[in-house]
């Protein structure tokens, strides 16, 4: 069986993608089966750019095709705050409850109307050989007054669907591998996915 190396160590990042792959006959591995490889710096500018980055990293350590995803929240309100910065905008070894806190101070006071926000994500999947192909997934909804649901991770519990009348974190795995950002880049990815482990052999 093929194998595919996933450029992260989160968990429930993997869990996440491990799911949304399920129908592939792939074998998914994560950077926590290779213990001795470092993990990555994201040092771009873009979601794109960092995903590249983890993936082409990932492959050429692993001599494995790599699938890296990059995503955070952008809130209209915040000028695209907290963007690429996502994961590290309330600080180093901030738990997710302190990042999506930071995010309800900062728009406290800020009406209905204008608390627009959306998940992006970027897939990168790289060959060995440093080729490398990126799609991108969004989900648009608005910052909510507080947080709610158990489910997802990040900044899930504040993000609010208003078409579903729920936060992403109150939407079960499964309702949420259907309509997320990520869920979206993963869709567009699997065909280049399949292609790009065909050319690795």
């Amino acid at each position: 069986m093929r194998e595919i190396v996933l450029a992260t160590r989160n968990l429930k990042k993997v869990e996440e993608i491990r799911a949304m792959l399920a129908d592939l006959p792939i074998r998914i591995l994560s950077l926590a089966d290779f213990p001795g490889i470092p993990e990555p710096q994201e040092t771009g500018a873009t979601f794109a750019e960092n995903a590249t980055i983890k993936a082409l990293e990932a492959a050429k350590a692993t001599g494995k095709v790599a699938l890296a995803d990059d995503s955070g929240l952008e809130v209209d309100a915040l000028g695209g705050r907290p963007g690429v910065l996502s994961n590290r905008f309330a600080g180093q070894g901030a738990s997710d409850r302190d990042k999506y806190m930071l995010i309800l101070q900062l728009m406290d006071g800020v009406p209905e109307g204008k608390r627009t926000a959306r998940f992006r994500a970027a897939i990168a999947i790289a060959r060995p050989d440093g080729y490398t192909v990126v799609v991108e997934g969004t989900c648009e909804g608005r910052i909510a007054h507080e947080p709610r649901g158990e489910y997802g991770f990040g900044y899930d519990p504040i993000f609010f669907l208003p078409d579903i009348g729920k936060t992403m974190a109150e939407l079960p795995p499964a309702e949420k591998n259907k309509i997320s950002h990520r869920a979206k880049a993963i869709q567009a990815a699997k065909q280049l996915l399949i292609e790009m482990m065909e050319k690795n052999g």
